[in-house]
């Protein structure tokens, strides 16, 4: 029989593991002590002990008569100094998108061949939340379902790495998603591709479809990269014109 510090070791790793495949978030509330010990049938000291085990790592943290909440830790040791590059040095937007071309090609290729049932459908889900947000050209919309559609395929890959290095890199560039989507938004025939693309690959990734599906995160992460490139120039445009008047003023 196992002793109470080594159960409670055992119930750490069980409560990370669902840290790292994403059925617990960050922001997440864990259930009450009862619960949670019910759940996973152990005694309520031997989870105390791995729940003080994780909260010293910074996956956990408990609020005083609040409960018990997932830490962004891991995202945020990614996303904070990341956010701050980017700022600072705009020529490595290029690196990031083909930092994000690699990852998400892969995520798809793999969501083709390991995602099961569940995660078809919440992928199915997020496709027609992110299809009503476009047809109603809902910007604000837009961002939301857009990421959660590449994060459900992410996640789908049954990579840990892959849907926490995705949930990162979504946070890390939101500004300039937005940014892009404003751009397309008043071009109908580059919307109307954004939307196709979409469809192309969760028609792959539920047709499994590997191939298929990698080549259709390429062909629209280099269509996003492109309209990117077109973003930015605009946005210098802007800049230059403004200064302009600032200085005839």
């Amino acid at each position: 029989m196992p002793s109470a510090q080594r159960l409670s070791d055992v119930v750490a790793t069980q409560l990370e593991n669902r840290i790292l495949e994403g059925s617990l978030k960050p922001g997440d509330r864990l259930p009450s002590e009862r619960e949670l010990a019910v759940d996973l049938g152990v005694s309520r000291p031997s989870l105390r002990g791995a729940l003080q085990s994780l909260v010293a790592k910074g996956l956990l943290i408990t609020r005083h008569g609040g409960g018990t909440f997932v830490t962004d830790s891991m995202q945020a040791a990614f996303t904070d100094p990341w956010q701050q590059m980017l700022k600072d040095h705009p020529d490595i937007h290029g690196d990031m998108l083909e930092f994000r071309h690699m990852l998400e090609g892969q995520a798809a290729q793999l969501a083709a061949e390991r995602g099961t049932e569940e995660d078809f459908e919440r992928i199915r889900a997020c496709h027609e939340a992110l299809e009503i947000a476009f047809a109603a050209q809902d910007l604000e919309q837009c961002i939301k379902t857009d990421v959660e559609f590449h994060q459900a395929i992410a996640e789908a890959s049954h990579n840990a790495l892959i849907g926490h290095l995705s949930s990162s890199l979504h946070k890390v560039m939101e500004g300039h998603v937005q940014s892009n989507l404003e751009y397309l938004t008043a071009r109908p025939e580059l919307w109307a591709q954004l939307r196709a693309q979409h469809h192309a690959i969760w028609d792959a990734v539920r047709e499994r479809r590997m191939d298929v599906a990698q080549r259709a995160a390429h062909h629209h992460l280099e269509f996003v990269r492109q309209t990117m490139r077109e973003t930015m120039k605009n946005e210098e445009r802007r800049s230059a014109a403004t200064r302009r008047l600032s200085a005839t003023a």
